[in-house]
């Protein structure tokens, strides 16, 4: 469905749901979640369906993931950086 057109770049490691994979430098989470070819990043906290970033500028909230052991975090307002830790957001968000 999505695909790059340009595979130029420098590339970070991170990992998503634990596993490792690469994004490009400039990309924002949401960004990379899709391109490594996850359909979701977060669960509905009552009926557990899956939700995709959908605007991909921080207006729905459909992207929230885990960061770093952080939760709630939009994921398409992060730029990707090297060793970032990626976590579907799964169910209701709590609040710390």
């Amino acid at each position: 469905m999505l695909r790059r057109l340009l595979e130029e770049g420098q590339r970070v490691r991170l990992t998503i749901d634990g596993k490792p994979v690469t994004a490009c430098v400039g990309d924002s989470v949401a960004a990379a979640m899709l391109s490594c070819g996850l359909r979701y990043c977060r669960t509905t906290p009552i009926s557990g369906e899956k939700r995709a970033p959908y605007c991909m500028m921080g207006v729905c909230f459909e992207c929230l993931v885990t960061i770093d052991g952080i939760n709630n975090r939009q994921g398409c307002l992060i730029e990707v950086r090297e060793g970032m830790r990626i976590d579907t957001q799964l169910g209701r968000r709590t609040v710390e």
